[in-house]
């Protein structure tokens, strides 16, 4: 590894062109990452992709039970409730994942970090695409709870895809402005499980957007609220009341990803270099 004192942001041009460069170059490898990632994820596993529907499933059914029992009181939804949190829970578990995807497959990777020359793109892209496969996996899960509630499809349902695509995009572009600090200290990724579950008891995911008192203020605050009930509304109602809200988080969540991807080719250097002592 060569260093030089000059930083690469003083020729922005030709940083930016590096960049766009390495990201057309990396495609290929990141396919094969995935592949090689995919199988050995469940080369040994009895249930498979079951694995994969299991975590948004679980998660909602405590939820449908405990209101279904009377323990627990949620607001009337649009649409039956368990079908609610599940969908709730799906969209979630893809946040959750696109988050983590960074800093895991990175973390993954220190091997080929310290030894091999190639675009680190290419790592990033493959966890990208693993996320995407999760997902393409709980749209069985979502297609099963439409058909069992007897739900109709919305003109918008086309348009959950473009919600998924920005629930994930910013789980990625959080988790990618992290993954400097996670990869030197191991406190980064144990706080990211932890920092979910409490986003997800801020965020409508199992419950409907609250009208009034301190609930309805967090909520309102939340940036990942509109991506939620957006990306939720348009595949189960059709209505959709906080588009403006989406529209501006998605835009936000773009320039953090380009943000964060600068951060990461400027400091992935240095980090190597301290990944290999």
């Amino acid at each position: 590894m060569v260093y030089t004192p000059e930083s690469p942001l003083r020729h922005p041009a030709k940083f930016v062109r590096d960049m766009l460069a390495d990201l057309l170059r990396s495609r290929e490898l990141a396919r094969r990452l995935f592949i090689r990632d995919l199988r050995a994820q469940y080369r040994h596993s009895i249930l498979g992709y079951v694995w994969v529907i299991a975590p948004p499933l679980l998660a909602s059914v405590p939820f449908v039970y405990l209101n279904s029992s009377g323990v627990m009181r949620v607001a009337e939804t649009p649409i039956p409730y368990p079908a609610f949190a599940v969908i709730g829970t799906v969209i979630w578990q893809t946040f959750t994942d696109a988050l983590n995807s960074p800093l895991r497959v990175m973390n993954a990777s220190r091997a080929m970090l310290t030894r091999i020359n190639f675009p680190r793109e290419a790592i990033l892209l493959s966890g990208l695409m693993q996320v995407g496969f999760s997902f393409l996996v709980r749209l069985l899960l979502v297609t099963v709870v439409l058909v069992m509630f007897s739900l109709t499809l919305q003109s918008t349902a086309p348009l959950f895809l473009v919600g998924m695509m920005s629930v994930a995009l910013t789980g990625f572009a959080i988790g990618l402005v992290l993954t400097p600090a996670g990869l030197l200290y191991g406190d980064v990724q144990q706080a990211l499980p932890l920092a979910s579950t409490f986003l997800m008891l801020l965020t409508p995911v199992l419950y409907p957007r609250p009208a009034s008192g301190l609930a309805a203020a967090v909520v309102a605050v939340n940036p990942l609220t509109p991506l939620v009930t957006t990306t939720r509304d348009w595949l189960t109602t059709g209505k959709v009341e906080h588009l403006g809200a989406f529209i501006a988080v998605t835009a936000a969540t773009l320039t953090f990803i380009a943000v964060g991807w600068i951060v990461y080719r400027v400091s992935l250097p240095h980090l190597i270099a301290r990944l290999g002592n």
